[in-house]
């Protein structure tokens, strides 16, 4: 089971809250406490979710490629480019093949406005 944010701030002897402005480099935090909570974090292994940060933010680090035909040999190489810049920049990339559909289109916008994706790069049908 992975840590939590209430096991760091158990361990470190401080409050949920302190953790997280320890995290989100928000609010002061003393030097001291900081580096308890720094060490805690380091000691338990605590990852932050990623979800509940996203939701938190408004911000997923992810870019949402849509393209409208993976079998067409341009967009692979199209999308292994992007991925390549978007991981030297500490983003994810999602991937969506239109089939050349409009609606798929449509629907994919949909959904990326309700994921917080930062950005779009959209080839669109033909």
């Amino acid at each position: 089971m992975s840590a939590t944010i209430k096991d760091v701030a158990i361990y470190a002897g401080v409050s949920k809250a302190t953790v997280s402005r320890v995290l989100n480099k928000s609010g002061y935090v003393n030097s001291e406490t900081e580096k308890k909570v720094l060490e805690a974090i380091q000691a338990l292994n605590y990852k932050p979710n990623a979800i509940a940060r996203s939701l938190y933010n408004k911000k997923s680090r992810s870019i949402a490629l849509i393209i409208p035909d993976i079998n067409n040999p341009f967009f692979p190489e199209l999308a292994r480019a992007v991925e390549d810049v978007a991981n030297k920049n500490d983003y994810t990339l999602l991937l969506y093949n239109s089939d050349d559909q409009v609606q798929k289109e449509m629907n994919y916008l949909e959904d990326i406005k309700q994921k917080y994706i930062n950005g779009i790069i959209w080839e669109t049908h033909t």
